[in-house]
């Protein structure tokens, strides 16, 4: 491919920018009206205006993006994360358009996408699966003789879903249809499609996701695995790779797991298996995203592989230039999104103009952004503003490494979430690994409690 559209914002398209740069690509940037003064679209070789502020009218506006594309002789699109990404429909527009859409074929993306169904494919390819409705729940009755047979507390997810929108869990019979309503709602706007179904909730797991690539000839390699359970809300705030309080024999079953998962779906991309690992060491399957992840960067820090370059190459039909055996674990890598919201208004989004930013530097730091000094943070799009990635030996030194990193970075302007993110890594239950994605909920108590920052 000689030119590209990245068909998204912020720091993915950035990332992906300066990686087509490396590769000799040429750039085509689309934006919003809102984002006319966007980094994206400064560092980009051309740049198309594709419809006003609101996602829809724009980064979601397939008619539009896909003109932009033909009009200016892309060869092919990449959708980075969020937005069209996991949409199978647009990715067989791009191809229909003669374009190389960069990312799994839409047989795949639709497959997968369909959580149930993905559920039914692990489950024939003998993958721990947590017990859930073999089939989408129609009504809130079905819904509730479901748990009933299940046993609580059971969760109910978006068919189609992801990024831990459409999900609501009834702890005992009388929240079932509640929890079943609203889940159904909350799809329906986010995802356009209302289909939900059933699973039990598994308390306190680690949620725990293996990095991947695929080509189009049935090679699989995994980039190892990323503690990703400290979130609130379902939403992500800090992840790490390896998983520290992973046993060694439960990591090789899971990688392996991940690898035949790919395979048996024939997957061709770069992508992502969740699992969730429960108190006793049990791991079930719980999705695959079949796109780049947003922290996709811990992986890439701690095997040296540019997952971005990979995902291109795969997209014009090369083989993997690599083997499992020349993929090393080289240390420890930490990811915080460092989001603008105001944390003691209930973390509300808060956009505005940046006055004044310090990033950090120094050996093995990292920052995937999109924002500078001037910057205006719109409210329209998705509050995280910047990635702060940091790569150690070891965890202990990775650690030390994002304190003083944090200290380092200013951003004035705006309400940010960084002294947060300061007083997790200082945590004790944090250091010492043993955290799980009911944790944050704890941590926010406990600040709000002591009057620290909330």
């Amino acid at each position: 491919m000689k030119r590209i559209l990245i068909a998204n914002r912020g720091e993915i398209a950035v990332r992906i920018i300066r990686t087509c740069k490396e590769m000799g690509i040429e750039t085509v940037a689309v934006y919003s009206s809102a984002d006319k003064e966007a980094l994206h679209v400064q560092l980009a070789d051309y740049a198309v205006c594709i419809g006003g502020a609101k996602s829809t009218d724009s980064y979601l506006n397939m008619k539009n993006i896909l003109s932009a594309a033909c009009m200016t002789g892309c060869d092919g699109i990449h959708p980075g994360f969020g937005f069209l990404s996991e949409n199978a429909k647009f990715a067989r527009l791009v191809m229909q358009c003669g374009m190389t859409f960069i990312g799994p074929n839409p047989d795949v993306i639709e497959a997968m996408g369909d959580k149930n169904h993905a559920r039914q494919k692990m489950m024939d390819a003998g993958i721990p699966v947590i017990m859930g409705s073999k089939d989408l729940i129609e009504t809130a009755q079905e819904a509730l003789e479901t748990a009933n047979k299940i046993g609580y507390p059971v969760l109910i997810k978006a068919a189609n879903g992801g990024g831990g929108r459409g999900m609501r869990v009834a702890y005992k019979e009388s929240e079932v249809k509640d929890a079943y309503e609203t889940a159904r709602s909350e799809a329906r706007v986010c995802f356009g499609d209302d289909g939900v179904y059933m699973e039990k909730y598994i308390l306190e797991p680690k949620h725990v996701e293996v990095q991947l690539m695929a080509d189009k000839f049935g090679n699989v390699c995994h980039l190892f695995e990323r503690d990703c359970s400290c979130q609130r809300r379902n939403q992500k705030l800090l992840e790490e790779a390896p998983c520290h309080t992973l046993k060694q024999e439960t990591r090789e079953k899971m990688l392996a797991d991940a690898v035949r998962a790919c395979k048996v779906v024939g997957y061709d991309s770069v992508g992502t298996i969740e699992f969730l690992l429960d108190a006793q060491n049990n791991y079930y399957f719980m999705e695959m995203n079949t796109r780049i992840q947003v922290e996709h960067t811990i992986s890439e820090m701690i095997t040296g592989i540019d997952l971005i370059k990979q995902q291109i190459k795969i997209a014009e039909g090369m083989k993997l230039s690599y083997r499992q055996e020349d993929i090393k674990c080289l240390g420890h890598a930490m990811e915080c999104r460092i989001n603008a919201e105001n944390i003691k208004m209930n973390f509300a989004p808060s956009p505005g103009k940046i006055s004044f930013i310090n990033f950090p530097g120094g050996r093995n730091v990292r920052i995937d952004t999109a924002v500078y000094c001037g910057y205006e943070i719109s409210p329209y799009y998705d509050s995280m503003i910047l990635k702060l990635i940091t790569f150690g030996d070891n965890r202990l030194e990775c650690i030390k490494k994002m304190r003083v990193a944090l200290e380092e970075l200013i951003i004035e302007g705006v309400e940010t979430n960084i002294e947060f993110q300061y007083l997790l890594l200082h945590h004790p239950t944090f250091v010492s690994g043993k955290y799980d994605t009911g944790f944050m909920e704890t941590f926010i108590k406990e600040l709000s409690e002591d009057g620290t920052i909330i």
